[in-house]
Parts: structure tokens; C-alpha cells; sequence
């Protein structure tokens, strides 16, 4: 069953956390348009825009996967604006090297076109991520 044009944002949105959270990398980057423009924020460790859906799953999935243990975003809110998603979440994870957990409130902004997402940029709390990596 593929993704169609008529699916609701939101709930493609929705799909990719479900995919992300599953550890479904498959699932996910069947979320993600071709041309998808995926950017971390300046500040986290995985900072800059990434393009293709293996080009996110490479750059940002399995490297947050390598680096933490139990990386979960949880998505809390939706705000649906026509294309546009944001969607207020939270971070959990414990880090790797270090043992300190992770719990992080984040904004997530989507634009989803013909049932794909097509931009994601991230806003959270650099700093809380890099001390717990520290």
C-alpha cells in the first residue's frame, strides 16, 4: 500500500514517528520525498540539511542510533497548517558513552506534498543535547 497524494499530512507526519520509533528505517524514508530537505539545527551534533530519504536515515537516524541508546522522538502536539506540520515533541535517549539520559523538549516543522515529506527542520535545546554527550 503506498502513499498517496490524499493522505492527510498530519498523518504522514504521524507515520514517520511511528517508523522512527519502530527503528523502520524502510518504513520511514517511504515517508520522505525523493527530494526531501531534512535540516538539524545549527548546534546539534548532527547540524545541516540532508537530502534523499537515504541520505536522512544514513546521516541522521543511524548515526543518532550509533551514538544513544533508546533514541525516541515522541511527538505531544500536532498544529496543522494546510502543508504545513509542526509538531511539539520531546527527545528521550540514554548516551552511549557517557550513561546520561537525554530528555529534551523539540519543535519539528514538516511541509508534506502529494503524501511526502518534503522539508523538515528541527528546533530544540542544543545545549542539553551536548551535555548529555559530554
Amino acid at each position: 500500500m503506498g502513499l498517496t497524494a490524499d493522505v492527510a499530512p498530519a498523518d504522514v507526519v504521524r507515520r514517520q514517528y511511528l517508523a522512527s520509533a519502530a527503528g523502520d528505517l524502510e518504513a520511514l524514508r517511504a515517508t520522505l520525498a525523493p527530494d526531501v530537505e531534512w535540516t538539524e539545527m545549527a548546534g546539534f551534533p548532527l547540524a545541516g540539511t540532508y537530502r534523499t530519504p537515504d541520505g536522512v536515515t544514513a546521516n541522521v537516524m543511524e548515526k543518532l542510533a550509533a551514538e544513544w541508546d533508546g533514541w525516541t522522538a515522541h511527538d505531544d502536539t500536532y498544529v496543522v497548517d494546510g502543508e504545513s506540520v509542526v509538531v511539539l515533541a520531546r527527545y528521550t535517549a540514554q548516551h552511549r558513552s557517557t550513561g546520561k539520559p537525554l530528555a529534551v523538549r523539540v519543535a519539528h516543522h514538516f511541509v508534506v506534498r502529494g503524501g511526502l515529506i518534503v522539508r523538515f527542520e528541527q528546533f530544540v535545546d542544543t545545549a542539553l543535547v551536548r551535555d548529555a554527550a559530554a
